[in-house]
């Protein structure tokens, strides 16, 4: 388990569970905002939370109902309150991608450089890896050197279809 799954494990005080067409989506939440966003099956998944299933949480009811209106494609944005668990320079990258425009990519390389650490292009690959947002802290948004589709948290097929979701040629 993660460093910032841990920390979500702690903190989590609710959670919801939203199918979607990409698969079961696990959601949630803590009293600062929307903490977790895992596929089944992700890497880094955290298993069963010590929070109860809230079908009545305003949040993860707005977090679900948003994440409904993106996979229907009628929106590619979220705003909702975020609480993001992780290192600081893990946040500093999963702050950059949230400046991903939808539609957009950028390389890890740029991410790189636009955090200050233009050399620490594994350890982006890294936080992006780890960043358990998915979907609304954009980590599929990020691509290989040349424009390769590569690795995803929750599997390169589901990498594909958000990007194609958002009208990325892939």
């Amino acid at each position: 388990m993660s460093f910032a799954t841990q920390s979500i494990h702690a903190a989590c005080t609710a959670q919801l569970t939203l199918a979607t067409p990409l698969g079961a989506l696990l959601l949630a939440r803590t009293e600062r905002g929307l903490a977790g966003v895992w596929f089944e099956g992700q890497k880094d998944h955290p298993g069963p939370l010590p929070a109860p299933q809230r079908s009545d949480d305003a949040l993860l009811n707005a977090a679900a109902a948003q994440l409904a209106a993106y996979f229907a494609g009628e929106t590619t944005r979220f705003e909702l309150p975020l609480d993001l668990h992780g290192t600081p320079f893990q946040r500093s990258v999963w702050q950059a991608l949230l400046g991903i425009t939808p539609g957009q990519t950028r390389s890890y390389g740029d991410i790189a450089r636009q955090v200050g650490s233009p050399q620490a292009v594994r350890a982006v690959g890294s936080a992006v890896g780890k960043n358990p947002l998915s979907v609304v802290v954009p980590c599929h948004r990020v691509i290989g050197r040349g424009g390769a589709i590569t690795g995803y948290a929750a599997g390169v097929d589901r990498k594909r279809a958000l990007l194609a979701l958002e009208g990325v040629a892939v």
